[in-house]
């Protein structure tokens, strides 16, 4: 089961603004490495969950990862081959609104160079350019 709110106060919503860098959830919280986005976009809850299984593979048993994006928002679409009017179509699918500077995933009890390579393989199954950030000695 992907990752989705248990309750809304609204089914549907409209599209929303996506302008602006991330003001808040822009630095790491918890672990010592990183993922942060460059770009702006929607990340789909069986993304979110497709990195979480590859990072975790890549762990093997060690370390912890922390996801930092929940999706929260629903996105409706109509069927296939249905007539344009009569209503929004039904919620097909929860996305998290990623904005520029959102870190996206943390890493920690790890060496420096598995957490790369677990965020490398999460990277890859996301649609945005991101980074990798790690924590420095003087934070």
């Amino acid at each position: 089961m992907p990752l989705m709110p248990k309750r809304v106060k609204y089914r549907k919503v409209q599209r929303g603004s996506r302008g602006g860098l991330a003001q808040k959830g822009n630095q790491l919280a918890y672990g010592e490495y990183g993922l942060q986005s460059l770009e702006r976009g929607w990340i789909t809850a069986i993304q979110i969950e497709a990195c979480r299984v590859a990072a975790n593979r890549a762990m093997k048993r060690k370390g912890k990862l922390w996801i930092r994006i929940f999706p929260d928002k629903p996105i409706t679409k109509k069927p296939l081959e249905v007539r344009m009017g009569k209503g929004k179509g039904g919620v097909d699918q929860w996305v998290a609104v990623v904005k520029p500077g959102t870190m996206l995933f943390e890493l920690d009890g790890v060496p420096e160079t598995l957490a790369k390579e677990c965020l490398r393989l999460a990277a890859t199954k996301l649609p945005l350019r991101v980074r990798f950030v790690q924590r420095h000695a003087h934070d």
